[in-house]
């Protein structure tokens, strides 16, 4: 017998926002949080913009020297997520006052790259400095992937599965989804789930504008524009988003507040390209209808679709394709991209985008597409243009497609008893 699973806490840190209801008034503003790079020299390079988090601090500076960027704002993300949720289990609490069984407390807690601003710092000090016994010794706890969720852990005394799935861009919408499937086969009670990101420095910086796939212009408001028929890039981006799943039972014994459900997941390859989406769509399509088939629903019940959307020629015009693929080629399901106002996140947007469909599932509205002034003619879809809208919102889909051809889809439903 599988259990329902609903989501009981939420927690963010991102380019518009480092809590959930800063974020949130962002993006009913409109408002995105893209740049000129201010962390480091972009002295002759292609692109110039990124989404940076701002005015962040994690607070404790001991415990940030020993913590990557990324995993600072994790931690800080997962502690929201904790406090919001009324979990109580931490290693300070009266073991007498838990409410939720350590054993039985998971973190699936990801990123795409990993610590990789540690990494460059490090490869300063041992290689242009010319010596190797420079090298930190907490370089490589620092720079794994899995250190999210390791640190998690241990700062929320969660003793269950502590799982890391890194699969680039799909990171998060994949731990979320693996999360939920934990939960719903009843193998854990809650699990702290989501992802983090920060490749903003100098090497991975140049990589991927030199790879041509971000954007080229010098003007913030035209640089991350899905579906507009000038996009030429995706902005990077940084942050966290984690969510508190939690199976329904658990929640409602402890009285619990839940924002939602969450109903179904899909997870698929394009086997075509390292970089490249297959041209037809074929692979994100084939993920969404597992998340549809696995909720139990038709595409006709979907409300609102949350895309990858990240602002590239070829990501823009695929995912559109793969959208009427399953949706039908005459759809009107609103599909909006957040990543015009957070830029893209890589592993971390589908963690920050689960809190975000989350949110306008629960208060009822569309976050929009900002930037979106000339639309491409040949991307026909509602993409909620610049002004976000208010609905009724019962089912809610957040798709992530990533490099290697990764693609997941989950989606979310409106909690009734």
């Amino acid at each position: 017998m599988t259990k329902r699973v609903v989501v009981t806490g939420i927690g963010v840190v991102s380019p518009i926002g480092n809590n959930v209801e800063d974020m949130w008034e962002s993006i009913k503003a409109g408002r995105h949080g893209i740049g000129v790079v201010t962390r480091f020299s972009i002295e002759g390079s292609k692109a110039i913009m990124a989404a940076e988090v701002k005015d962040y601090d994690f607070g404790d500076r001991r415990a940030a020297k020993r913590l990557d960027r990324s995993n600072q704002m994790a931690m800080t993300a997962a502690r929201e997520a904790y406090a919001d949720a009324g979990l109580v289990c931490g290693k300070d609490d009266d073991p007498e006052t838990y409410n939720v069984d350590p054993n039985r407390f998971g973190v699936y807690g990801s990123s795409g790259i990993g610590g990789i601003c540690t990494f460059e710092n490090e490869v300063v000090k041992c290689v242009e400095k010319g010596n190797m016994n420079r090298g930190s010794a907490m370089l490589v706890p620092m720079m794994m992937p899995n250190a999210i969720a390791g640190n998690i852990s241990m700062d929320l005394n969660a003793k269950g599965p502590s799982m890391c799935i890194s699969s680039a861009c799909a990171t998060g919408t994949h731990t979320i989804g693996e999360a939920f499937r934990n939960i719903k086969y009843g193998y854990s009670d809650v699990i702290m789930a989501g992802s983090a990101e920060s490749v903003l420095s100098p090497v991975a910086y140049s990589g991927f504008a030199n790879m041509t796939a971000m954007a080229s212009t010098d003007d913030p408001d035209r640089a991350s524009i899905p579906f507009d028929a000038d996009r030429n890039g995706f902005v990077l981006g940084e942050g966290a988003g984690f969510i508190v799943l939690e199976e329904l039972e658990h929640a409602l014994a402890r009285g619990a507040r839940i924002y939602g459900e969450m109903v179904g997941y899909g997870a698929s390859s394009d086997a075509y390209h390292i970089t490249m989406p297959e041209p037809e769509g074929e692979g994100a399509a084939r993920c969404m209808q597992l998340a549809l088939e696995e909720a139990g629903i038709s595409a006709g019940e979907i409300s609102y679709i949350n895309a990858h959307g990240t602002s590239t020629p070829y990501n823009d015009k695929f995912e559109t394709a793969a959208v009427k693929k399953v949706f039908g080629e005459n759809t009107k399901v609103p599909m909006s991209s957040t990543k015009s106002m957070t830029g893209h996140l890589l592993g971390g947007a589908g963690g920050l985008e689960a809190v975000i469909c989350t949110k306008a599932m629960v208060e009822g509205y569309i976050p929009p597409t900002v930037g979106l002034k000339n639309p491409d003619p040949e991307l026909d879809l509602d993409y909620v243009p610049n002004q976000g809208r208010d609905a009724e919102l019962e089912y809610v889909m957040s798709n992530s497609l990533g490099f290697g051809g990764h693609n997941g889809s989950i989606i979310f439903k409106k909690y009734e008893d």
